[in-house]
């Protein structure tokens, strides 16, 4: 695979407090094999920052003292070992690997000495995130708090710093893991099935900046391919009123633009010749911008823009479906939680947290579903020189006790009546993470909730985001207890590819989700042998998985065809008891061939949109009524869906007539466990379902089209009930 190499990223050398005891990773589960290059001298030393660069920084990552006492102890006077930053507490490669409780209190010090060149500047210290809420102090002197842990922040320490000598930096951390509602994403403090290990303490880069007191706070640039014009908005921190700006533009190196504006105002410029961002061509403009007071040099920053535009479109057949540069474009991703086995939230290097986006690049995926986590700046830069189109998920969160209020049901009528307070935090947290991260051009989807979690309010929350970012798409509600906001419409469904017909989801996009989860555990990768290990579907070898694999693609092509704008496969590794990867948790076992994936996945680009042809209906499109049987032979009119009770055989026969053999036959199917399927006579589809799903699982059976005629055709479908009562309906369309 070819390396991103880029010049965005500068290295300095850190006056970072290193202890004298041998730091080694702890724990004996499984590793990646980027964990044994990992040292506190050259733990992630990347420019942390790639939006908005300076060339002056200090790093401050490596090894820290630490301490764990009671929530409500004071700061401990002797620490009980070394820790490194940035790895959280529970990690391996923390050297730690300890249990952190929300009763508990985990202290950080470490030393620092500022370089002489920075004097007279105002000194920012960053933390890329610290789960949860923390207290910093500096020189004995309290600097602030924040809470939140997936935030970027900052404080100006300049009045707190020595005139000279070390600079003691302290850091107290608590967290509530699950026994809270803030927001934590899939930790939980007895992980097992879909929840994971706790992850508390610091786990971004820190690191050190020095600034003019008036300088460049922020850039955000915005394309409009329609106007054929770029803007830019900055933020100047503590402005006179009568600041410059001088803006370059380069364009593979080369200057196109060179102009000064008022700094007061928003730069606008026009861009005749546009080279729009798309997947197979991620095109990135560079820009640097330099503050100017007269003649006099406050600020130099340097950055960089795409020129693209995602929204919503109409097709041939009047669905909305989602547009990338006013052209219809299909979403296909894999659902990614970026969880680590040694490094749980924290990938173990740059290299490796890359290395995950190249492999689904290389598979012929154009879409990452970034779960209910928001990753170091430097992932989303990835993403905009690969071209992978992002989804990013506000993580979400709710205490274990109050799960069964705060996890709204897919028929709940009403949402979780959600304390205020929490509300607060969360909404902060909600705007915190756009606003840090509206600047990346891959993010073309924001979605505000997932199957219900801490689900709340969900026409405010939703409609607050789609005003607030226009530039995006919203994807209100993920999986279910749909409110009928935002600009989609989303279901999960597991293991197989589904929708809804088209005609239910009003003037909105409908995507999948969630689908797929095929499970293969793969011996000597395995997180945890003894816990269970398990998928939606589990495989007992790899030719199971690529078969059931290839299925699904070829399932989803219909589907596509009828209106069905993206599509989201569970999920990019395997994770924890999770074994539903396309790679194994470690990263050793890429589980499906690249080129037979492009061949599988190429198939979903190509599906155009068609009118589809109705020939048997089921219950989602009106009042339907089908001949089934329990015993074969009797045949009598029933109400769909009909209740199937444990282990009972139900047989249903459907008449439909045809003017010609169609080329593209679809089935969906709501069933429980097992099901036959016939096509005038011939037996077309022998499967196992293996759960009964919220939705009808979609068969491409075009494959056996050859089975038809003109005039009369006959559909015979037997399901077989396993222990569970269930229901049994299905529709059948043509293309």
């Amino acid at each position: 695979m070819k390396k991103i190499i880029s010049a965005l990223f500068f290295m300095t050398l850190a006056g970072i407090y290193v202890a004298s005891a041998k730091w080694a990773p702890v724990g004996d589960k499984i590793k990646t094999r980027w964990a044994q290059d990992v040292t506190p001298e050259n733990v992630w030393k990347e420019y942390p920052r790639p939006q908005l660069q300076r060339t002056a920084w200090s790093n401050l990552n490596g090894l820290w003292e630490y301490a764990i006492t009671a929530q409500d102890a004071a700061a401990p006077t002797q620490y009980e070992g070394e820790i490194l930053v940035p790895f959280c507490v529970e990690s391996s490669l923390s050297g730690v690997g300890r249990t952190f409780g929300p009763d508990q209190k985990l202290w950080y010090r470490t030393q620092f000495s500022i370089d002489p060149a920075w004097k007279g500047k105002e000194v920012i210290l960053h933390f890329g995130a610290v789960d949860w809420a923390c207290t910093v102090w500096l020189n004995d002197k309290k600097v602030g708090e924040h809470k939140g842990g997936f935030d970027t922040f900052s404080f100006d320490i300049s009045r707190y710093l020595r005139s000279s000598g070390p600079q003691q930096l302290v850091v107290a951390v608590t967290d509530p893991s699950s026994s809270d509602s803030q927001a934590r994403g899939k930790q939980n403090s007895t992980p097992g099935g879909i929840w994971y290990t706790p992850v508390s303490g610091i786990w971004q880069t820190v690191w050190l900046e020095p600034v003019n007191k008036t300088h460049i706070a922020s850039v955000l640039p915005q394309s409009d391919i329609d106007r054929k014009s770029v803007s830019i908005r900055t933020e100047i921190a503590d402005a006179k009123g009568k600041e410059r700006l001088l803006l370059n533009v380069y364009d593979n190196g080369k200057k196109i633009l060179s102009q000064e504006f008022d700094a007061a105002d928003e730069i606008t410029f026009p861009l005749s010749d546009m080279k729009l961002w798309r997947p197979t061509t991620p095109h990135l403009y560079h820009f640097d911008l330099t503050l100017l007071s007269g003649k006099k040099e406050l600020d130099k920053v340097s950055s960089y823009f795409a020129i693209r535009k995602i929204s919503k479109q109409k097709d041939a057949e009047g669905h909305s479906r989602i547009a990338l540069n006013n052209e219809i474009l299909f979403q296909y991703g894999t659902l990614d939680q970026g969880w680590w086995p040694d490094g749980l939230h924290t990938p173990p290097s740059a290299e490796a947290m890359l290395y995950d986006m190249q492999v689904l690049k290389e598979m012929g995926f154009n879409t990452i579903r970034k779960h209910i986590k928001v990753e170091p700046a430097l992932y989303y830069y990835y993403a905009d020189s690969l071209g992978l189109m992002l989804w990013q998920d506000m993580p979400s969160g709710f205490a274990v006790q109050e799960k069964a209020t705060a996890h709204v049901k897919a028929n709940a009528p009403e949402d979780w009546n959600r304390p205020a307070e929490s509300a607060r935090q969360w909404e902060t947290e909600l705007k915190t993470m756009i606003d840090h991260l509206r600047f990346f051009p891959s993010i073309v989807t924001w979605v505000v909730f997932n199957e219900g979690w801490g689900q709340y309010e969900t026409p405010r929350v939703v409609n607050w985001v789609k005003e607030y970012d226009t530039t995006r798409l919203i994807n209100g509600v993920s999986g279910w207890a749909d409110r009928k906001v935002g600009d989609m419409f989303d279901i999960h469904n597991y293991p197989g590819a589904a929708m809804d017909p088209m005609s239910n989801i009003q003037d909105r996009i409908q995507v999948l989700g969630e689908f797929g989860g095929l499970g293969l555990v793969v011996p000597g990768h395995i997180w945890n042998p003894d816990m269970r290990n398990w998928g939606y579907k589990n495989m007992d070898q790899g030719t199971a998985l690529l078969n059931d694999y290839g299925r699904l693609m070829f399932d989803l092509q219909p589907l596509i065809k009828a209106g069905l704008s993206a599509a989201i496969y569970t999920q990019t590794t395997d994770v924890e008891g999770e074994v539903n990867g396309l790679m194994t948790y470690d990263r050793e076992v890429v589980k499906l061939p690249f080129q037979l994936a492009r061949m599988f996945h190429h198939g979903l680009y190509s599906a155009k949109p068609e009118k589809e042809i109705l020939l048997v209906k089921d219950a989602r499109m009106g009042e339907s009524f089908k001949q089934v049987a329990t015993d074969g032979v009797n045949f009598q009119r029933a109400k769909m869906p009909l209740a199937v009770a444990p282990g009972q055989t139900v047989t249903s026969v459907a008449q439909f007539s045809l003017d010609r053999v169609p080329e593209v036959l679809s089935l969906q199917v709501r069933m429980k466990n097992a099901v036959k399927v016939w096509l005038n006579g011939q037996l077309v589809l022998d499967l196992t379902g293996s759960r009964i799903t919220r939705s009808y699982n979609n068969y491409n059976i075009s494959d056996f089209v050859q089975y038809l005629k003109p005039g009369q055709n006959e559909l015979r479908i037997e399901n077989v009930n396993d222990n569970k009562a269930g229901e049994f309906d299905y529709s059948l369309f043509a293309f």
